[in-house]
């Protein structure tokens, strides 16, 4: 059947319609065409040529940045996903109605503060004189080299999403039919059973787009691989800047961003069709 499109409707999905339209076509369509211009004498100019395309993934640093760049958003993806897990649990099975909305407002304390002002209090755990360091020397230890690692990375992509992942990880789990675990009990089906074979298969598409917004944000980031990783080595996020700095190349820039947002379109797409996968309704 065919469905009439009324004008009532369409006044309604106008405003997110212009803002698609502004804010992400307009631009995507201005980075397409950057990606083919060339400059010459550190001057852009309005041209039809691959070369920026050609000289990027010819280079064996774009591949490298590439691929580093793609494993850590897929571990911070992973690893958040796992830690939040237990908590986002504890919080929809575990606590009162009332414990519960405080619990959802501890997570959103996070977002008050600047993300660059928590990943800067982190350089003070992390480095060489640092807390952390400070009580492994307290008992004969250390130091160790924490900051300026993929370790210290990690903790900023986890100080940047785990609690948006928590929340998204509960509101799945919140709305789980109650009767499916009770069913699952009956049946002697022990709790860490119950979680894989009911809780996590029922929460199976909040549980992915939380991994996917982690995924994302990770991907994207340009502060913790700076300030906690120590830019080396390079994320896609850093080449750009080292790229827009050596001769005004932003042509070359925007492959690397066209190649990110085709990257994330990508995996976006994968993880809401795996996601919705068997769902009829």
């Amino acid at each position: 059947m065919r469905r009439s499109v009324s004008l009532y409707g369409l006044t309604f999905s106008l405003p997110m319609l212009l803002w698609q339209l502004f804010f992400f076509v307009a631009p995507l369509v201005f980075l397409i065409a950057l990606s083919f211009w060339t400059v010459r004498n550190f001057k852009m100019e309005a041209d039809f040529n691959t070369i920026n395309w050609v000289t990027m993934y010819g280079r064996s640093v774009f591949w490298q940045s590439y691929g580093l760049t793609l494993a850590l958003a897929t571990a911070a993806a992973a690893i958040t996903s796992v830690l939040a897990f237990p908590c986002s649990y504890a919080i929809a099975f575990k606590l009162s109605p009332r414990m519960r909305q405080w619990a959802i407002f501890l997570m959103v304390i996070p977002f008050f503060t600047s993300y660059l002002v928590r990943v800067y209090s982190w350089q003070i755990f992390l480095s060489d004189n640092g807390i952390i360091n400070g009580l492994f020397a307290s008992i004969g230890m250390g130091p160790f080299p924490l900051l300026n690692t993929v370790f210290a990375t990690m903790i900023g992509y986890l100080t940047l999403s785990f609690p948006l992942v928590v929340l998204l990880q509960l509101f799945s789990l919140i709305f789980i039919d109650r009767t499916l675990i009770e069913a699952a009990h009956n049946l002697r089906c022990g709790r860490i059973r119950t979680v894989f074979a009911v809780v996590i298969p029922s929460a199976r598409v909040g549980l992915v787009i939380a991994a996917l917004f982690c995924f994302i944000l990770s991907f994207g980031d340009f502060v913790s691989p700076v300030y906690l990783g120590g830019g080396d080595p390079t994320t896609l996020s850093i080449l750009i800047t080292d790229t827009t700095k050596s001769g005004q190349q932003w042509p070359r820039a925007a492959v690397i961003a066209l190649t990110m947002i085709g990257t994330l379109l990508a995996v976006a797409f994968a993880a809401v069709g795996f996601a919705y996968k068997g769902r009829t309704k």
